[in-house]
């Protein structure tokens, strides 16, 4: 992977013209692109590193360093994703996307589905859902699309009441899914959005409070999810999560029947 990540760069450093980047091209050259030393300069790192980098050696690029080469390069959005997932680091303009996309395109994707169907976002927010998920999430998916406040799942699951009638055996639910959101967050524990939400519901919830603190990551967003719906009675599902290719910060969830 480091083999390929390094043929990349340089075979993008090779089509970058100097004057692209405000630098003369006076000079004898080898190909009409940057030299290695110019790009080094510009992501203001060594040439020698650069090197190490190119010629597949392990070396460790950050995320910051990698945007910085991405926009000297110009590389176009889907070249930029490519260098980021060979490198595998996420990409730092990620953290802005939030608030960004079509919301009528995603209300028309998951009304499309046959099946309980909700989009969270990085705070776990119901950003968009079908009419199957708000029959059968009544206390939490059972508003207004066009509401003030988006339904939280986590100020669901831990204020409701209707979230314990809800979902069977709600005690190991509520563990996984702390320890599932923990993992989700990541490196952005510390935004405002989200430490707002941590100390509003560990302030709220004691049992919120202790499994915060446990610590525990889990990754699984997927499996048996079952409920005892008071119309519907007993309901078991398959959940399946994927996250959408173009906002990272968002995810579609899917229960389809068990």
């Amino acid at each position: 992977m480091q083999t390929t990540l390094g043929e990349f760069i340089r075979a993008h450093r090779e089509r970058t013209t100097p004057a692209s980047v405000g630098l003369s091209g006076g000079g004898r050259r080898r190909t009409p692109g940057l030299r290695r030393e110019e790009l080094a300069q510009l992501c203001e790192v060594s040439p020698t590193w650069l090197t190490w980098l190119e010629q597949g050696r392990e070396v460790a690029a950050s995320g910051k360093l990698l945007a910085r080469m991405a926009d000297v390069l110009q590389l176009s959005a889907a070249e930029r994703g490519y260098l980021f997932q060979l490198a595998e680091r996420l990409d730092p303009q990620h953290d802005d996307e939030d608030g960004v996309g079509d919301d009528d395109a995603l209300d028309t994707m998951v009304a499309a589905i046959d099946a309980p169907a909700y989009v969270l976002d990085r705070q776990w927010n119901a950003v968009a859902w079908n009419t199957h998920a708000a029959a059968l999430f009544g206390g939490w998916l059972d508003v207004e699309a066009t509401a003030a406040q988006r339904p939280n799942l986590l100020r669901f699951m831990f204020r409701a009441a209707a979230a314990r009638g809800l979902i069977v055996d709600w005690e190991d639910r509520a563990h996984r899914l702390v320890a599932e959101f923990r993992a989700d967050i990541g490196k952005h524990a510390g935004d405002a959005a989200l430490a707002t939400l941590i100390a509003d519901l560990a302030r709220d919830s004691a049992e919120f409070q202790a499994l915060w603190t446990s610590q525990e990551v889990v990754g699984r967003e997927g499996g048996l999810r079952r409920f005892q719906h008071p119309r519907a009675g007993e309901l078991s599902f398959n959940q399946v999560t994927l996250h959408l290719a173009k906002r990272h910060d968002l995810k579609l969830v899917m229960l389809l029947p068990a």
